[in-house]
């Protein structure tokens, strides 16, 4: 080893250290099954089976690539880099630690922005669905600005509570959020099996012919592999959290437990789907429920049952927000570790250790990303942009970290970490081109394309002014010592 690799092993080594020493004030909460769950959780999102189920029998050769080519190769990837790095923080620490300060610093940024994005927009999805659940008089629920604002303020301060009293409270709505996607899977597995051997179907729940090769495909390809699979490094957010004094260990049993349960829940459910139902038949806001319904009635015990779905996924959503304001807080203030934010985000509650002001900040963007979503029609176009942007910017962030191992210096990867970097690499790239260049009819599909990557540059910008203004700030604050005395 040369001199120059020897030292850059020593500075990055220090660097670990200090994140290791900071974690060290942290509460260490999570246990393997609290990471499993989470896992379950964060990734598996149940509007997916019904965007899947719209492709009809052919599904499977949809979600049998996007497995096969993104999420067991950003499992792999994952594992590889916690391995290496057991950091609190996750990605942002990896980022940092294998291509630079600005670089790990924007990747916090997307992040960032990607998540506190999608808190804001659950006010609206639970204000439909509520009026899901009270049935043709409760449609005018889903466009009430008041019911959503109540809503956004729910799922703003509810989560913040929560972050605030730590991760011994937080692990039990993740846990149950997660475990109430497992139960209503075999609740979904019961009424449509046996329709399904005697092959009393509405549709084929699956069908073994593989799909054309077309652009419309593609498309469709790149967004169930990176939007449905996405989210396998959420928990090494965590790394200095884990009872296990062994992260890495801890994260790499995680992984591989919660891949088969998402994956059986994306595969399976969309089957089950379309066992009472065709794709021209389904609601696209609420397919569990409706499946649901709809086996229910098929044994003559239908009453209950859309009110008892809509409930269980409203426990799943909560869990959901709580575990997405728990990891997006995270990010501040590790940040702040490094400087780069005010020490104000590092600050830890005193008896629970948890850091009340990035808590803070979060819960106060989020009602401000809310409110204005929930302005008038023209905002609610902006918010549209706005949120195909911040699935863009978290996509990013997976560039980088399929990139780490193909071209970062420090790393130590095989060829199979290498190969499947490459293979998510390319699944996200595929899926960030296809996201900014429409595919289909748009007024003017130039100006669709400049105004999302205006958003993306432009929050991109920002975020690296801001890093920049605090390189300035940190350097002209350190002390200006005096001539030592001879």
């Amino acid at each position: 080893m040369s001199p120059a690799e020897r030292s850059a092993d020593a500075r990055l080594l220090g660097a670990e250290a200090e994140v290791q020493l900071h974690s060290a004030d942290l509460k260490k909460e999570l246990s393997l099954w609290d990471m499993v769950f989470t896992q379950v959780l964060y990734i598996a999102g149940l509007g997916w089976l019904g965007a899947a189920a719209k492709l009809g029998s052919s599904h499977f050769f949809f979600w049998l690539p996007a497995a096969v080519l993104f999420y067991i190769p950003s499992a792999l990837v994952v594992i590889h880099l916690s391995r290496e790095m057991p950091l609190e923080g996750g990605l942002y620490q990896w980022a940092k630690l294998r291509c630079g300060n600005l670089v790990g610093f924007l990747v916090a940024w997307n992040l960032w922005f990607y998540s506190v994005m999608l808190l804001s927009e659950l006010g609206v999805i639970s204000a439909n669905n509520l009026a899901y659940a009270v049935g043709p008089k409760g449609a005018w629920l889903a466009e009430n600005k008041a019911v959503i604002l109540v809503f956004s303020v729910f799922f703003a301060a509810g989560p913040m509570l929560i972050a605030v009293r730590g991760l011994g409270l937080g692990k039990w709505f993740h846990n149950v959020g997660g475990a109430t996607l497992v139960v209503l899977l075999a609740a979904m597995l019961f009424f449509a099996v046996p329709h399904w051997i005697r092959g009393d179907v509405a549709m084929a729940p699956l069908a073994l012919s593989f799909p054309a090769v077309s652009l419309l495909n593609l498309n469709i390809l790149g967004k169930m592999a990176f939007g449905a699979f996405s989210g396998c490094d959420g928990i090494t957010v965590f790394s200095g959290e884990c009872r296990d004094p062994n992260a890495a260990r801890a994260i790499r049993r995680s992984v591989w437990l919660a891949t088969p349960l998402v994956t059986a829940i994306f595969t399976l459910g969309t089957a089950c789907v379309l066992v009472f139902c065709t794709p021209t038949q389904l609601d696209m806001v609420s397919p569990v429920a409706q499946n649901l319904s709809l086996g229910a009635r098929a044994l003559g015990i239908a009453g209950p049952i859309v009110p008892v779905a809509m409930l269980l996924m409203s426990v799943a959503r909560i869990g959901q927000g709580t575990i997405i304001f728990n990891m997006v807080s995270r990010l501040p203030m590790v940040a702040g570790w490094d400087h780069l934010l005010p020490t104000w985000f590092t600050r830890l509650h005193p008896r629970y250790r948890t850091p009340v002001g990035s808590i803070l900040f979060v819960a106060f963007m989020i009602l401000l990303f809310a409110a204005g979503a929930n302005l008038g029609a023209g905002s609610q176009e902006a918010y549209q942009l706005l949120n195909n942007a911040a699935g863009i910017c978290y996509a990013l962030t997976y560039l980088v970290m399929f990139a780490i191992p193909l071209m970062a210096k420090g790393g130590k990867p095989s060829w199979p970490v290498r190969t499947a970097a490459l293979s998510g690499f390319l699944m996200t790239l595929l899926y960030v081109v296809l996201s900014v260049l429409p595919i289909i009819d748009v007024p003017n599909s130039t100006f669709f394309t400049l105004k999302i990557s205006a958003v993306i540059i432009g929050s991109n910008l920002l975020g690296a002014f801001i890093f920049w203004r605090a390189v300035v700030r940190r350097r002209t604050s350190l002390p200006v010592l005096s001539p030592v005395p001879e």
